[in-house]
């Protein structure tokens, strides 16, 4: 891909936004960076940008890629798709991609990308950490924090790039193919974005739109959304179940985790053994191993990982003990079925702290589970009240509405017995209250650690 001196417009002054924009002009295009907010706003990130050479477009002021001639439109994964640079870019068939394709495009490694409703951070960070292990150089980047585009030309053709994608930035793919795509699960989410499941699962989709007969689709088989997806891809499918015994995949059988290929089946390593606690992470350990063990990493190798692995921040996090209750940071359950996922990870009594912001999600199966597993809900946030209203239809009546975290830590801190579990795993996002999610789960870390240290 020629850049040098072609006008390229980026769209959103995010991180992923800043990492484009800075990739662009290092290759020699004309860039301009626009957002809704201002150079103040933004801060140090843009104003150094400028100075590079980035022309700022900011406090709403978009320019229209059309009359003003740009080659290219890299829109960043938070920007909405119908905002008006961007309609105007299709409208005149400028080509609109995210900063994911940009990254493709000047690949020379392998790429594994993640996607799924819930699970991602944690399996792409697991498939990292077995590469790792292995011996093979490993990017681990993406929707997990580092956009791909800062390192992904740092990797060559026998390294290996961890990608894990959103359906934000699978939107505007074009000829994106990873050697392994991963599609977790697909349960409602980002509904106020995608506005149906339909269009939710299409983007979805997209990992492996481009994929060919000589790359691997990896497929939650005990999901019904995603396992149906099999009939789309035209690369190998590899299901991974914990549910059933598979013919080709990896799956269950006598309690160890065995993979069939070819005819072949391989015994990984016992479920028992497995470093991390919960179904979920169950299901994220045969995915990982799908990944693994098709690209030729040996099976002690992935059991050696599997066997070892802590786990990712905001994710079950276990921040501390304090008088034999444990305190989990869970931070990073942004929707009803992870804090699901999360409370059927124990079977300790639970204090859950939850709410926030709403991502059009229906909290009803998480009030069903709420009255199974919790015996103290404390409630937070802009659409708190949402969960207060799910769970007393249900006829769940131990909550407590509190005004900020500090409240909820010192309740939670006062009221949990030995042997609880005080669990923050919001089913919500942290926008109404804090940047991201990782705010979210500092304070929460900050103030547990706090309380512990005064004892």
């Amino acid at each position: 891909m020629q850049l040098e001196n072609k006008k390229i417009l980026v769209v959103g002054a995010a991180q992923s936004g800043i990492a484009a924009a800075e990739f662009l002009i290092k290759k020699g295009a004309e860039v301009t960076l626009t957002d809704t907010k201002s150079a103040e706003q933004l801060g140090e990130p843009v104003q150094k940008l400028a100075k590079q050479g980035v022309y700022l477009a900011l406090d709403g002021q978009y320019p229209n890629p059309v009359q003003q001639g740009f080659y290219m439109v890299v829109v960043s994964p938070g920007v909405p798709l119908t905002i008006q640079p961007v309609v105007l870019a299709y409208q005149g068939e400028v080509p609109v991609i995210s900063e994911l394709e940009l990254a493709y495009r000047f690949a020379k490694a392998p790429i594994i990308a993640i996607t799924g409703t819930n699970g991602k951070t944690t399996t792409a960070s697991l498939i990292g950490q077995i590469f790792s292990d292995a011996g093979v150089k490993t990017l681990v980047a993406g929707n997990i924090g580092l956009p791909l585009i800062s390192a992904v030309e740092n990797y060559a053709e026998n390294d290996v790039i961890v990608a894990e994608v959103s359906s934000f930035q699978l939107e505007t793919v074009q000829i994106f193919r990873p050697r392994v795509a991963v599609i977790l699960n697909i349960t409602p989410d980002h509904l106020d974005r995608h506005h149906s499941m339909e269009n939710y699962i299409n983007a979805k989709a997209k990992i492996f739109a481009k994929q060919s007969p000589f790359n691997h689709t990896v497929l939650n088989y005990d999901d019904p959304r995603t396992a149906v997806l099999a009939r789309k891809t035209t690369g190998k499918v590899i299901f991974f179940s914990w549910r059933h015994i598979l013919d080709t995949g990896v799956y269950i059988k006598n309690d160890q985790i065995v993979v069939t290929v070819d005819d072949i089946t391989t015994t990984i390593m016992a479920v028992n053994e497995l470093s991390l606690p919960g179904r979920h992470n169950l299901e994220n350990a045969l995915a990982a191993v799908a990944c693994a063990f098709v690209l030729g990493i040996a099976a002690k190798q992935i059991a050696r990982t599997l066997g070892t692995f802590s786990g990712v921040a905001h994710r079950l996090e276990t921040v501390t003990e304090i008088n034999k209750v444990c305190y989990i940071n869970d931070s990073k359950a942004t929707n009803p079925e992870a804090t699901i996922s999360a409370l059927h990870a124990f079977n300790n009594q639970i204090i859950l702290i939850a709410g926030g912001l709403n991502k059009n999600s229906d909290f009803t199966e998480l009030a069903k589970v709420i009255k199974k597993k919790v015996y103290l809900l404390l409630l937070l946030g802009k659409h708190g009240i949402q969960i207060k209203n799910a769970v007393q239809q249900q006829g769940f009546e131990d909550f407590i509405t509190v005004s900020d975290y500090s409240e909820a830590v010192k309740i939670a801190y006062q009221t949990a017995k030995p042997g609880d579990i005080v669990l923050l795993s919001p089913a919500c996002a942290s926008w109404d209250m804090f940047k991201n999610y990782e705010q979210r789960g500092d304070l929460f870390r900050q103030l547990v650690l706090e309380r512990r240290n005064s004892e």
